[in-house]
């Protein structure tokens, strides 16, 4: 009997990336699979762009935030019924080449989920976004009950299990935290990192994340779900082994 070859796509959230959009896409476009673009209500050239290339582009008519775009494309996912999807961030920061490590990782950990984790070149990181980075990293860790390498980085395959947490209750950038930590408290679902480079030179736009305002919102759910799991000091104790690192760069 023949085992069926998984059915990935990939997922590009965007707002406002008229300069990047093209290249974002067309990259991802050129490794064969499918793309689905879920532009948050940009009120510059990026629909138009994306609107010419072979893609599935579903709109938001006024701006949702992040959560609700990956909410909106989670659900298209699922309608599609891919195995897997993976995420990128229409900026430019994320690569398409990395996908390919990606998605070998999770051949390597069925129904996990794999984080591409910018523990590469990390001196390109303000230091300002590494401080909120590394305290989302210990909270949310803590919250999931396991140690988790870069829990902020937008570019993550997401298996189907995951799919239907398209609907918590979670908005903004708190929704992938919320992913994390309920695929883990409450289904049992792995997670791993690929390392990949950190990409803060060039010229990107002014990030959409503030690190104040998002951290103080990750934060606050962060603490919830803790104490709601209970447990709180056996979890911490779990959340401070050593993430597991898959290296599929060699």
């Amino acid at each position: 009997m023949s085992i069926a070859t998984p059915r990935y796509c990939i997922l590009i959230p965007c707002l406002n990336e008229e300069q990047a959009i093209g290249r974002v896409v067309g990259e991802a476009l050129a490794l064969g699979l499918p793309v689905i673009v879920v532009d948050d209500g940009s009120d510059d050239r990026t629909p138009d762009i994306v609107g010419a290339m072979p893609v599935t582009l579903l709109r938001h008519a006024t701006r949702r935030g992040k959560g609700e775009a990956l909410r909106t494309g989670f659900r298209e996912v699922r309608r599609l019924g891919y195995d897997a999807v993976v995420t990128m961030d229409g900026d430019g920061q994320h690569l398409a080449s990395d996908i390919p490590a990606i998605i070998a990782a999770a051949e390597r950990y069925p129904g996990c989920i794999v984080i591409g984790a910018r523990l590469l070149d990390r001196e390109q990181q303000p230091s300002g976004r590494r401080r909120a980075n590394a305290v989302a990293d210990w909270g949310i860790s803590w919250a999931c009950g396991r140690p988790i390498a870069d829990t902020q980085s937008g570019q993550r395959l997401y298996p189907r299990e995951t799919l239907d947490l398209a609907d918590l209750p979670a908005e903004h950038f708190v929704f992938e935290a919320a992913v994390l930590i309920t695929a883990c408290r409450e289904r049992g679902i792995g997670v791993v990192s690929v390392p990949i480079a950190s990409r803060y030179h060039g010229e990107f736009r002014l990030s959409h994340f503030h690190p104040v305002r998002d951290v103080t919102r990750i934060t606050t759910y962060t603490i919830g779900r803790v104490i709601h799991y209970g447990s709180i000091l056996a979890s911490y104790r779990r959340s401070r082994a050593h993430p597991t690192i898959v290296d599929e760069t060699h």
